[in-house]
């Protein structure tokens, strides 16, 4: 079995990553350079994937900046940087723009599976990591790579604390992961990327060993 991670660096995508591996599967990650302010991210996927072994791919779709300059304060440093969830927070179809790219390279390297890692404290304020849209996305890539491709987010039915539990019990090395949106070279501690890091650390229970700056 071969699948794809859509591996930003993060907690999600780490404890996606460390799952399919568990699973017996040879794991492909791919990382994308989207015009994130947060560039520090990719180099803390670059350590994770050599932690964990396997494939690991960069690509860059920094061009996209030019497309949500204005939008989201992610590539934006003129947007305001809340610590709670706002509009602004979100990138318009980023995992839409990522799963077709990765569906690319899946059918390129012969991988079946696509993982991505949103959960269910994601759902209710990001359209692209609800199930209604990932399945729907599967039915497309099948329809255009004329394959029975899996695309799928195996913690989707978790909460993120419930996602970092299994984290700890799969390995996973979440001080090595990076949810700021800021730049570092410490987490901000302010941003809500970084309280919904905390959040889910202490609701699970485990010992939080990020540093913050705040």
């Amino acid at each position: 079995m071969k699948c794809v991670v859509v591996f930003s660096g993060g907690p999600d995508s780490a404890c996606v990553a460390y799952w399919a591996k568990d699973r017996g599967f040879e794991v492909n990650l791919i990382t994308f350079d989207y015009g994130q302010i947060a560039k520090v991210e990719i180099d803390h996927a670059r350590r994770i994937a050599q932690e964990l072994g396997g494939t690991h791919k960069v690509v860059d779709l920094s061009s996209l900046r030019g497309i949500y300059s204005g939008v989201t304060s992610l590539v934006d440093n003129g947007i305001q940087m809340t610590r709670e969830f706002s509009d602004p927070i979100i990138v318009p179809f980023r995992n839409g723009v990522f799963l077709a790219v990765t569906v690319a390279y899946a059918a390129s390297v012969g991988a079946d599976t696509i993982l991505y890692g949103a959960h269910g404290s994601d759902e209710e304020n990001y359209p692209d990591c609800r199930r209604e849209f990932y399945k729907a996305f599967e039915e497309a890539a099948r329809w255009g790579t004329d394959t029975q491709i899996i695309i799928d987010a195996p913690f989707n039915g978790l909460t993120k604390a419930e996602m970092f539990g299994r984290g700890v019990e799969l390995g996973v090395p979440l001080h090595l992961t990076w949810s700021c949106y800021r730049n570092g070279p410490l987490h901000c501690g302010a941003c809500e990327s970084c309280n919904n890091r905390r959040r889910a650390f202490r609701e699970a229970g485990i010992h939080d060993p990020t540093e913050y700056e705040a």
